[in-house]
């Protein structure tokens, strides 16, 4: 699947889901901007433009990283928003400031940085969020973590709605558990085999990306494999 020179921003394109999409989209064709608020990794992402230290759910600090990348690469066709984090911790014994950490960190990053796109964003634009398989049935333990995933299920359906008669698709996927480091360390008894990869999820990312999806906006796509 080519995607023809799109000009592609990813959010939270430094984490292990983040470098699988924006290779995924080089691989593909596209011109790609990573940004996150780590600094920039300082071998680089292959030819993608990387733009680090970014507070994205500061709208001031999102609509200059977005505005730099649009720069970098000549105009701004997709917004992929994959930054993000994860808190496992009970309602009974937690802190309130999870919820409103996990809020600012999975939701009002969306938000800032799809305002700070859309001006760039003309017919045929892409919006695609990250949300969770878990906001769909919550467990214990994750109240917070889903309640701010939820968020952004609402938040893209809305935006798709909006954004119809401009004709940009906003989408969000909804993983399971993904295959990454961090989450083996915290789960060392799971079938790994089972889980996400996040080379498969930055596959789909690459299908929204594409002309093949133009069909499809508002949706919440779960990707959960065998969990």
């Amino acid at each position: 699947m080519q995607l023809d020179h799109l000009r592609v921003a990813i959010t939270g394109g430094f984490g292990a889901l983040g470098l699988a999409a924006v290779q995924a989209a080089l691989a593909a064709g596209a011109r790609v901007a990573a940004i996150d608020r780590a600094p920039a990794p300082s071998a680089g992402i292959g030819a993608a433009s990387c733009i680090g230290g970014v507070d994205l759910a500061d709208p001031a600090a999102a609509a200059n990283a977005l505005d730099t990348a649009a720069k970098a690469m000549g105009g701004l066709d997709a917004l992929v928003n994959i930054a993000g984090m994860f808190r496992y911790e009970s309602v009974t014994d937690g802190n309130a400031d999870t919820w409103d950490l996990l809020y600012r960190v999975n939701l009002r990053t969306a938000v800032a940085a799809s305002q700070a796109a859309l001006k760039h964003l003309h017919a045929g634009g892409r919006i695609i969020n990250i949300g969770a398989a878990s906001a769909l049935k919550a467990g214990a333990g994750v109240a917070a973590y889903t309640a701010s995933k939820s968020g952004v299920m609402r938040f893209t359906e809305s935006l798709a709605e909006e954004l119809k008669e401009r004709d940009i698709t906003v989408n969000a996927l909804l993983p399971s558990i993904l295959d990454t480091p961090p989450n083996r360390a915290d789960m060392p008894k799971a079938d790994f085999a089972r889980w996400v990869k996040p080379e498969q999820l930055a596959d789909v990312i690459v299908f929204l990306l594409s002309k093949q999806s133009s069909a499809i906006t508002g949706a919440l796509i779960p990707v959960t494999g065998r969990v």
